[in-house]
C-alpha cells in the first residue's frame, strides 16, 4: 500500500527575510513563490518577516513550552507545521538581515530535522553568497539539513523587469526548479524519519 504520508503535499514555508523600507525582497519572493505554486506536489506558506510583528525583544519560551507573545506563538505555529524551508535573503554589509537572525532565534524545536534552501539576492555582484554562508552555521544549530544549490542573483535590480520577472529566465528559473526538486526530496525523506523515529536533539 502506498504511503500516503510521502504522497501528501509537502508543506513549503517561504521565508521573506528582509525588513527594510523599500525592499527588494518581495519581488524575489513573488517569482520564487509563483514557481512553487505552480506544482501540485507543494502547500506554499509565505512568512514575510514585515509582516509577522515579531517583538524586538526575544523573550524565549516558558516551561510549558509556549511563548508569552501571540505574534510569536503564530510564528512558531507556521514553523511547526512546515515540512521544508525556502529563506529568501538579501545580503546587507556582507551579512543577512538583522530581521531573519531574530525570527530564526525566536524558536527553537519547531525547525529540527527539517530541511532549508536559500534564494539569495545582492545589489552588487556576489548574489547575497556571503549571506547564505552565514546562514548555513546558523540553521546548523537548529539541526536542520542545508542544501548545497541554492538561487543566487546579483545585481538583482537590473535581473528583473518591470513586471517582477527575471531577465535571464533559463539560468535562474532552472535553478528555482532544482532548488524545489531538491528540497521535495529532503523534505519527504525526513518527514517519513521523523514519522518513524522521534528526533532527538
Amino acid at each position: 500500500m502506498p504511503d500516503t504520508n510521502a504522497l501528501s503535499p509537502t508543506r513549503l514555508a517561504v521565508i521573506v527575510g528582509s525588513t527594510r523600507k523599500d525592499r527588494f525582497g518581495p519581488v524575489v519572493a513573488d517569482w520564487f513563490t509563483a514557481h512553487a505554486r505552480e506544482r501540485a506536489d507543494l502547500d506554499v506558506d509565505v512568512i514575510d518577516l514585515a509582516e509577522a510583528d515579531l517583538p524586538h525583544v526575544l523573550e524565549g519560551a516558558g516551561e510549558d513550552g509556549t511563548h508569552p507573545s501571540a505574534a510569536v506563538r503564530a510564528f512558531a505555529a507556521r514553523i511547526d507545521r512546515a515540512d521544508v524551508f525556502a529563506v529568501i535573503t538579501p545580503e546587507y554589509n556582507r551579512g543577512y538581515p538583522a530581521s531573519l537572525k531574530q525570527a530564526i532565534d525566536s524558536v527553537y524545536t519547531e525547525f529540527h530535522a527539517k530541511p532549508v534552501g536559500f534564494v539569495s539576492y545582492s545589489g552588487g555582484a556576489t548574489g547575497g553568497v556571503r549571506a547564505v554562508e552565514q546562514l548555513r552555521t546558523v540553521f546548523a544549530e537548529l539541526h536542520t539539513v542545508t542544501l548545497r544549490d541554492g538561487v543566487a542573483i546579483p545585481s538583482a535590480f537590473a535581473a528583473f523587469d518591470d513586471d517582477g520577472q527575471p531577465r535571464d529566465t533559463e539560468g535562474v528559473n532552472g535553478a528555482a526548479k532544482k532548488l524545489l526538486d531538491q528540497l521535495l526530496w529532503w523534505a519527504v525523506a525526513l518527514r517519513e524519519a521523523r514519522a518513524k523515529t522521534p528526533y532527538a536533539a
